[in-house]
């Protein structure tokens, strides 16, 4: 992604020696009517693809005098590196939030406020952490699309067996419960884990656990707040006394005999770990892939009761390209995607993901479900977190992921001293970054 935003600096500025330097782009004024062909790259495909084709239809038939193109199955690097040719997409639909500050500050995507202020769009019928991931430094240059909302996974017939009743509420519980779930084979090793701590196994990552104790990542003025911010050491500490229990090199023999996520072979589907932190999507592939399986849900265990209920939340994200040819067309289509309830709705409902606004979360349709309810309760819920954008992307929870691979590995000697350096080195991807 910075390749993509320096090669589109260059050739802006390239643009502006040879070249006399263009009109600043003026907005339509309100009301007025917008026709022509806009285009559209998304990421999805096979059966999500053909969601959004459906909900297209639905758009072009109360917009005739707007075609809409569709190139499916573009993900990210190559919409970034079409708008650093010059060429990209007039929307770019994301499936990451991290790429919102990158592309806010770049200029890669074009602020949204004009038009929200000019067709006096509610930002408020909008989930809290849905504005907070689609801004940065006062631009709006991102929508919120679709969501996930994490919480855990759990295989009731090996809690029946194991003697719990329900699904863990703390980080003490879940402890508790993954020793109790463990089974070892004659040689120690492990043959059933009850919950798998290792930061680099499938969804474990620092984001998603962050919210179990409510960690913080940023200061107020943009800088690392890791080092500062006690809860990232209670997350840690309890962690490794996790790992250590099961013994790191017993973690690790066991994990590299494990399927692949999003496979058949999921090692939760395949009865190999009983909890497993996750979001709604993996509904769909447990009625998939393992229809027999007999499992529940919940928010993620926390370190403060109090906090019960939520969990970590993240989505797709639209935006207009700054060298959108149509960017009027562009922004009735996000629009439209993004604030009209019953469009999100019939998305969440095809693709199975959580949607984004207040109305279509209560929707009585979607809500049936009770385990999609879940994670519908927990997108909603106040305690519930997602990580802020940077100028410098994931760069600054990849950096600290590699810290935690050093803990969980037992390489670190002090966790005070190691957090300190962590924090330094953030901080000096994220002035890169800038």
């Amino acid at each position: 992604m910075r390749r993509a935003a320096l090669a589109l600096g260059a050739a802006v500025m390239l643009a502006a020696a040879c070249t006399p330097a263009p009109k600043e782009n003026k907005i339509a004024d309100p009301g007025t009517e917008v026709s022509g062909t806009v285009e559209l790259w998304h990421f999805f495909t096979d059966r999500e693809a053909g969601a959004i084709d459906t909900v297209i239809k639905d758009f072009t038939a109360t917009h005739p005098k707007i075609t809409v193109n569709v190139k499916s199955g573009q993900d990210d690097a190559k919409v970034t590196q079409a708008i650093g040719a010059g060429n990209g997409p007039d929307i770019g639909l994301s499936y990451s939030t991290d790429i919102v500050g990158k592309f806010c500050a770049s200029g890669a995507w074009v602020d949204l406020n004009q038009y929200i202020q000019r067709d006096k769009v509610d930002l408020n019928k909008l989930n809290a952490a849905t504005r907070q991931y689609t801004e940065y430094a006062g631009k709006r240059c991102a929508m919120p699309f679709l969501a996930d909302a994490y919480g855990i996974f759990y295989n009731r017939d090996m809690f029946a067996q194991a003697g719990i009743a329900g699904p863990p509420r703390t980080l003490d519980e879940l402890a508790e419960d993954a020793k109790k779930l463990t089974v070892r084979n004659a040689d120690g090793t492990l043959k059933t884990v009850g919950f798998l701590p290792l930061s680099d196994y499938y969804e474990n990552s620092a984001a998603h656990l962050a919210p179990m104790v409510g960690a913080k990542w940023l200061t107020g003025d943009g800088k690392s707040a890791i080092g500062g911010d006690p809860a990232w050491k209670t997350l840690l500490t309890w962690q490794k006394q996790l790992v250590d229990f099961y013994g790191y090199d017993n973690l690790v023999k066991f994990k590299a005999g494990l399927g692949d996520e999003f496979s058949a072979d999921n090692a939760f589907q395949k009865g190999q770990v009983a909890i497993n932190i996750d979001a709604e999507f993996r509904l769909a592939f447990l009625a998939d892939q393992a229809p027999g399986l007999k499992f529940g849900v919940a928010p993620l265990p926390v370190s403060d009761p109090a906090r019960y209920g939520g969990g970590y939340i993240t989505g797709n994200i639209l935006g207009i390209s700054k060298n959108a040819k149509n960017p009027e067309a562009a922004w009735e289509l996000i629009k439209y995607l993004t604030t009209d309830d019953q469009a999100v709705t019939k998305l969440a409902e095809l693709i199975k993901n959580v949607p984004t606004t207040t109305a279509a979360l209560a929707d009585p349709k979607l809500r049936q479900d009770a385990d999609f309810k879940v994670f519908l309760d927990i997108f909603a819920n106040p305690n519930s977190s997602t990580t802020p954008p940077s100028s410098s992307g994931p760069a600054y929870q990849e950096t600290f992921g590699q810290f935690l691979t050093q803990w969980q590995a037992g390489k670190v000697a002090n966790l005070d001293t190691g957090l300190a350096e962590a924090d330094a080195k953030v901080n000096g991807v994220m002035r890169l970054g800038g």
